[in-house]
């Protein structure tokens, strides 16, 4: 019997058992849905011990792989462990791993990018198939048999439905002070559907507990491992002249009376640029900020702790360990502070669209008339995925997309004649900020927003390239869009050939 206080339930008490026999559950071919949103609240046991029984297996020339969807990334005892071991035929919708990055790019994996707000609805039209296990990681385990979340709500409570066999995960490394911070509410899968109550990212429209058929619940697996936490580091001069220059445009919005003087609920990415835009924004001339977004990061906490920001609306956290350790031992502070819901809603468009949020998200590249590459290196090779980033950006008040102006040590623009792939139509995209400086688009037409994008975002190193290009292109192409097609992409071409899109 389990002698973790954090497993109340009498009957699941007596499912307690190690991740490699909660494993023995899981057979080839299932579709396996986990908790997790980027790096926060996944399993990391059982994942682990299914590794190895499919390494075993393919050590005796057995054909052993499973599908999995997650809420968004992982970490490395999940996506890594199973990519290691190649053990993984399809996955959505998300990923940072780099061995499974591998994977999907050797072809190994099938992988489908999605909007993560359209996981659940794509989910339950059955497309996807149905789902044999969810494995998901809690907190604690209620003596009525309710469920705590960890430090994701991601698409839990829809695995926990769903799912003809469910593993829990008991992680006593999650502070238990993070019950009473979600808020779990189910979208109704009717139509018309029903209309979600949320007017404010203050609202708590559902219930801080997660609920289950305790007759679906095969395994309980007591746990104690950290999140996959990354140090971020806004002290990088590229990310904080962008933040600089987004406290500008900030400042004029307010002066003209387009925003409020606390901003509208703010939607962050994840990353060092996010995080010092963050950081400026805690040490700026805003006060009453709120935030609507996908996940907390450490200048949120930072804003919340503060008081510059009073509430943050999230589904995860992607913390640094030490604002991670800061977290699970200030939980009672921030209580009160932070609300944590399902993707569904975090990323439902109806409500990005009704709370008037400003999206900032990082981009790979864009092209001179705004189309944004969020996903795909050279056009072909994929990095992570979409994320959350096109429920926000086509329903936010503004749509903010933010890139250092080189990559690759300078031998690389993220500004282009046209990107190698598109994420973010340029009706999508509203404003564009490097370190160089910021493009408003709004209300522009494709040529005026090619001349704003070059002269103000671009690099000096390639700032006469491609002013050169958009000559040629309206002196042989007077039209709407003036585009080379023989010439739009030489630059990625180039890079592949040389090493370098520099002439």
């Amino acid at each position: 019997m389990s002698q973790n206080n954090r497993i109340q339930h009498q009957g699941l008490k007596r499912k307690v058992c190690s991740a490699e026999e909660a494993a023995q559950f899981i057979h080839a071919g299932d579709l396996i849905g986990t908790s997790g949103f980027t790096g926060s609240g996944y399993p990391k046991a059982v994942p682990q011990a299914l590794a190895n029984r499919i390494k075993e297996a393919h050590a005796l020339g057995k054909e052993f792989k499973v599908k999995l969807i997650t809420g968004a990334s992982t970490g490395p005892e999940l996506d890594g462990a199973l990519a290691e071991v190649n053990g993984v035929s399809y996955r959505s919708a998300f990923n940072t791993d780099p061995i499974m990055r591998k994977r999907i790019n050797s072809g190994d994996t099938d992988y489908l990018d999605m909007h993560l707000g359209q996981v659940a609805p794509l989910y339950r039209t059955g497309v996807l198939g149905e789902m044999d296990v969810a494995i998901i990681e809690v907190v604690r385990i209620c003596e009525d048999g309710r469920l705590v979340a960890s430090s994701a709500l991601a698409n839990n409570q829809l695995w926990l439905n769903s799912a003809k066999k469910i593993i829990l995960e008991v992680n006593q490394w999650q502070s238990a002070g993070l019950e009473g911070m979600h808020d779990a509410w189910e979208v109704s899968t009717s139509f018309p559907h029903q209309i979600i109550p949320l007017s404010s990212p203050c609202d708590r429209i559902g219930q801080p507990y997660m609920t289950v058929d305790l007759n679906k619940v095969v395994a309980v697996v007591e746990t104690n491992a950290p999140d996959r936490n990354a140090p971020f580091s806004p002290s990088d001069e590229n990310a904080k002249l962008i933040a600089g220059h987004l406290m500008e445009f900030f400042r004029y919005e307010v002066k003209r009376g387009k925003v409020p003087p606390q901003l509208f609920p703010l939607q962050s990415g994840v990353g060092n640029v996010a995080n010092a835009v963050m950081e400026a924004l805690g040490e700026g001339d805003f006060d009453n900020l709120t935030a609507f977004t996908e996940v907390i990061q450490d200048g949120m906490l930072n804003m919340l702790e503060t008081g510059k920001m009073k509430v943050a609306s999230a589904t995860s956290f992607s913390l640094s360990p030490e604002k991670a350790e800061y977290f699970n031992d200030n939980t009672d502070f921030f209580r009160d502070k932070i609300i944590l819901r399902p993707s569904e809603i975090s990323n439902h468009v109806g409500v990005i669209r009704r709370l008037g949020c400003i999206s900032m998200n990082g981009a790979i590249e864009a092209d001179i008339f705004g189309n944004v590459n969020s996903t795909h290196i050279m056009g072909s090779r994929m990095m992570n995925g979409i994320g959350g980033s096109g429920d926000y950006a086509r329903n936010a008040y503004v749509s903010i997309f933010m890139t250092p102006s080189l990559a690759k040590g300078g031998k690389i623009s993220s500004i282009v004649p046209m990107v190698s792939h598109v994420d973010h139509i340029y009706q999508d995209v509203q404003v564009i900020v490097t370190e160089q400086g910021l493009a408003d688009l709004r209300g522009l037409s494709p040529r005026q927003r090619a001349k704003l994008v070059i002269e103000n975002c671009t690099h000096p190193t390639f700032r006469p390239l491609l002013r050169e290009y958009y000559q040629m292109a309206l002196k042989n192409n007077m039209a709407h869009t003036p585009i080379l097609l023989k010439e739009a992409l030489s630059w990625h071409e180039r890079y592949i050939d040389t090493g370098t899109m520099i002439p």
